[in-house]
């Protein structure tokens, strides 16, 4: 499948991309993978990591369509990781997320479709749905995009579909790493909410949904991945055991754009969700604009339709946490060094 192949990486200098990337060069045959990103940095120090020639590295911005449509020449495959990610920022910068998660968004779907590309994942996040924040906000626009294009692009040449998961454990913009640090300097962990849940999802597990997606979606298909989650207060408990931290637990109280509970799938959604066991898969919305569909006529089946939450999936005991927490390499390469660098005993 993968032979002479060209595959697409947006954001592919991050954790997903280089996981990612790790995947198809041991395990396919892929003629060629694209890293496209603006950073330079880690571009150069992925050189270092993956001697692979079939890994080329382009500079550039997805906000700038001429650089991504150079790019996307020829390519077969995209996964679009590109985005920014970290709430605060999106929230003090909130056009900076527009720029990047929904036109930078719109250029690589346009280009993927001008270019016939042949299946395109674009990766989403439980913020997108209700979402309270802008970097919600801007994420649910671009799985608007998304579907739309779906609509109309020919479904024989150009399968677009997303995923949608919550926060992936150890990743840039995760409370782990901080909760990590704080033990380790034996600083108060801080935390917004005890009773704050959150989905605990791997990055392994991201990468088995992306390509489940991959493989199996029709135009305009969100998937989601069903995912155990944890109390913030928990959470924080289980670091510190890890750790064998003596750091006191201390709420701060929640940040502006936070919610109390994240929803992976909302209640609309769940009307028409099929359940694939491990997974939710989310068909895509067909309805043309036929406005009784939206204002006239409604559905008796929504009243008592419940949304998929990390308040009523299945909740981890605080050992279960640890287990979970252990098995990453992150947290195994933090636990060989009992100081960060540049920290005096």
């Amino acid at each position: 499948m993968f032979k002479n192949k060209i595959l697409l990486i947006t954001g592919g200098t991050g954790s997903f991309g280089q996981k990612m990337l790790r995947h198809f060069i041991s395990n396919t045959d892929i003629g060629e993978i694209r890293i496209f990103s603006r950073d330079e940095e880690k571009q150069d120090r992925m050189r270092g990591i993956f001697r692979d020639d079939r890994i080329k590295y382009y500079i550039g911005d997805v906000r700038n369509s001429h650089s991504i449509n150079e790019a996307v020449k020829g390519v077969h495959f995209i996964f679009h990781a590109a985005a920014l990610k970290q709430v605060p920022s999106c929230e003090f910068y909130p056009l900076e997320a527009v720029a990047t998660n929904v036109l930078g968004a719109n250029n690589l779907l346009q280009s993927a479709c001008d270019n016939k590309v042949e299946r395109v994942v674009v990766l989403s996040t439980d913020k997108a749905v209700n979402p309270i924040n802008a970097m919600g906000m801007t994420k649910a626009l671009m799985e608007k995009i998304m579907i739309a294009k779906a609509r109309v692009v020919d479904s024989k040449e150009s399968t677009l579909c997303a995923t949608r998961y919550g926060n992936v454990m150890a990743s840039r913009g995760s409370v782990i790493p901080l909760f990590v640090k704080q033990c380790k300097r034996n600083m108060p962990i801080t935390i917004t909410d005890p009773n704050m849940t959150r989905f605990l999802m791997s990055l392994d597990e991201s990468i088995r949904l992306v390509l489940f997606a991959f493989n199996n979606a029709e135009p305009g298909d969100i998937f989601v991945q069903k995912a155990p989650a944890s109390t913030v207060f928990d959470l924080a408990l289980a670091v510190k055991e890890i750790f064998n931290a003596k750091s006191e637990v201390k709420v701060i109280g929640t940040r502006h754009g936070e919610k109390a509970h994240e929803t992976l799938v909302g209640r609309e959604e769940m009307l028409k969700a099929i359940d694939l066991d491990d997974s939710y898969k989310i068909p895509a919305d067909k309805r043309g604009l036929n406005y009784d569909s939206f204002f006239v006529k409604g559905d008796k089946e929504l009243s008592s339709s419940k949304e998929y939450t990390s308040e009523n999936t299945r909740r981890l005991s605080v050992d279960e946490v640890i287990k979970k927490l252990s098995e990453l390499d992150y947290i195994q390469e933090e636990l060989k060094t009992k100081e960060y660098v540049g920290v005096s005993k």
